[in-house]
């Protein structure tokens, strides 16, 4: 044990951060902070991942993590910024790791396979984390986080709350409310699902070739709830999470940047980011819902728009067009017409009919129908929304009454109009989208 215990304490940052460089001494204290939050950002999924690949123990690994970002808040503040700020934590979180499984004395089986996998990664120095960031087999962790966490073995509301929580580094709290849940409620979640994890031996690791494409597709599937739930919250006093989107775009530059050919990921990108971009506009000082046809397009991310704009430029030889290229196809339409009126509804409709053809969902149908009428054939919409609703597929009444509510304003149809608006309202699930069909309706002029 003495090679293991002398390993440790050759590794510990204690003295002066990683290999004794301090890249800003004396900082203060909001410097600091402002530090800890970034590296958090930038850090926190690279070390949880590379401590489960190590001890295969997902709560330890979080709490080790957890654990050397609380020191760092402290000793930087007296320390100064280490040079290499990830260095110095995964020093402290591998070594916090450590000392636990020590404690455990039923580990030293693990603590020597851990030892074995440093050689084989070059470890050894009191710089092997900072070598093993620069040599890349990070990436290789992350990857296996994110496929991890999407499993499908996984409930689907389980694989969400998960990749938020070890993935997007977001507190138990934080998570549960962003789903509306109590924080008990959520936590139980991430628990059995780490249990799930362990118990059915899911494995840690990215799918193999073969299962890679169907595999990539329920980590885009869990991004885009992620995001969803941002864009539009399913319930509360809120319209908009700012919060979650900028999350699921960050996972999803990840899986990007991890694998550069996966044309569907860099569609998923360029869709977040094409809706995104009009974050600003969709609501007004009061958080209250501006409707597309009245936002200030001055407001919307440019940045964000050309981004998205230009993944599109990006065609993959031998890759068919999928469902989230298709999406990004119609924000992108939005994102070109330089006013309401200028938007080519026309172009919407036929993209729809592309994911139509693709898989017939009753959310693409009401989508397609309201594209049509924005068009002008607001008789053929009705008619098409009509029918939606005689089949009892959508599930959401509300969403369906706000379209027929539209369509029926739009043609001069204000009593029928007002008597959608009424059920629309019974059923919004936010306070935002209550109050904008209030207004629309006390707005119909019945005369």
């Amino acid at each position: 044990m003495s090679g293991i215990d002398d390993r440790a304490a050759h590794a510990a940052p204690d003295s002066a951060g990683v290999g004794g460089e301090v890249a800003d001494a004396g900082p203060g204290a909001a410097h600091v902070a402002d530090a800890v939050t970034r590296v958090y950002r930038e850090e926190w999924t690279r070390i949880v991942a590379s401590l489960i690949r190590a001890t295969g123990d997902w709560d330890l690994a979080e709490e080790a993590a957890a654990d050397a970002f609380e020191r760092a808040a402290s000793r930087w503040e007296v320390e100064g910024v280490p040079r290499n700020p990830g260095a110095w934590l995964t020093t402290v979180a591998r070594n916090r790791a450590l000392d636990v499984l020590r404690r455990r004395g039923v580990e030293f089986g693990k603590l020597k396979e851990w030892i074995a996998m440093d050689e084989l990664t070059g470890g050894g120095s009191p710089n092997d984390p900072a070598d093993l960031a620069a040599s890349g087999p990070e990436w290789d962790d992350r990857l296996r986080l994110i496929f991890t966490c999407a499993h499908p073995a996984l409930p689907l509301e389980a694989r969400v709350a998960l990749t938020l929580r070890t993935v997007g580094g977001l507190e138990t709290p934080e998570i549960a409310r962003a789903f509306l849940v109590p924080e008990a409620t959520m936590a139980q979640r991430l628990v059995r699902a780490k249990r799930k994890i362990r118990n059915a031996g899911i494995p840690y690791r990215v799918p193999s070739a073969t299962e890679l494409p169907e595999r990539l597709g329920g980590v885009l599937a869990v991004l885009m709830l992620v995001h969803n739930e941002g864009y539009l919250a399913s319930s509360g006093d809120r319209l908009l999470r700012l919060d979650l989107q900028e999350e699921a775009i960050r996972l999803t530059r990840l899986v990007v940047a991890l694998i550069p050919d996966a044309a569907e990921a860099r569609s998923l990108l360029a869709l977040l980011l094409l809706q995104h971009a009009r974050s600003a506009a969709r609501v007004d000082a009061d958080g209250e819902l501006v409707s597309l046809e009245h936002q200030d397009r001055s407001r919307w991310n440019r940045a964000e728009i050309a981004e998205g704009l230009a993944l599109l430029e990006v065609r993959s030889p031998g890759h068919e067009v999928g469902p989230y290229r298709v999406q990004a196809e119609i924000q992108a339409v939005h994102a070109r017409a330089r006013t309401a009126e200028d938007t080519d509804w026309r172009a919407i409709t036929d993209w729809y009919d592309v994911l139509l053809a693709a898989g017939r969902t009753p959310v693409i149908e009401l989508n397609r129908a309201v594209a049509l009428g924005l068009a002008g054939d607001v008789e053929d919409a009705l008619a098409e929304l009509g029918r939606l609703e005689a089949s009892g597929r959508l599930g959401d009444a509300h969403l369906l009454a706000a379209a027929q509510a539209e369509l029926l304003r739009r043609s001069g149809r204000v009593i029928e109009a007002a008597r959608r608006y009424r059920t629309a309202i019974e059923f919004a699930p936010t306070g935002p989208e209550r109050r904008f069909l209030q207004r629309r309706l006390a707005a119909l002029d019945p005369a």
